[in-house]
């Protein structure tokens, strides 16, 4: 059963190819940040996923987060998120990452629960 408090991680080494360089989101051997957001958007699913009902997804709709410090390559970084807030379909995490003890990015995320086959139909009408 969805309910606030609900809690979900996710983690991923710092190689060459999630850098800012090899996402081109920036020039230097750093962990991007769109693969920041990334392990916030996973962490987020990992928390839900179990207690959504067959044939529910979610999708990402709002992301407002700090990067605050630089992680070099080798390192590890873990998000955690935390199911804050629940509006009939729409979901709210507060979403934070970590390089070891450090708290490298921080923010929250929205994702609406949706029909997964009803909305792949709608978004591929849109080839038509």
């Amino acid at each position: 059963m969805l309910q606030t408090g609900l809690k979900g991680s996710a983690e991923t080494e710092v190689t060459s190819a999630n850098t800012a360089a090899a996402v081109n989101s920036g020039a230097l051997p750093v962990f991007a940040t769109p693969a920041m957001i990334t392990l916030m958007e996973c962490a987020s699913c990992n928390a839900i996923n179990p207690e959504l009902e067959a044939g529910q997804t979610t999708v990402g709709t709002r992301l407002e987060i700090d990067h605050l410090a630089a992680t070099p390559m080798g390192m590890t970084v873990r998000a955690e998120s935390e199911l804050i807030e629940i509006d009939r379909r729409k979901l709210t995490f507060a979403v934070n990452a970590y390089a070891g003890e450090e708290l490298v990015g921080k923010g929250i995320h929205q994702r609406f629960i949706v029909d997964a086959e009803k909305f792949m139909a709608k978004a591929q009408a849109k080839k038509n």
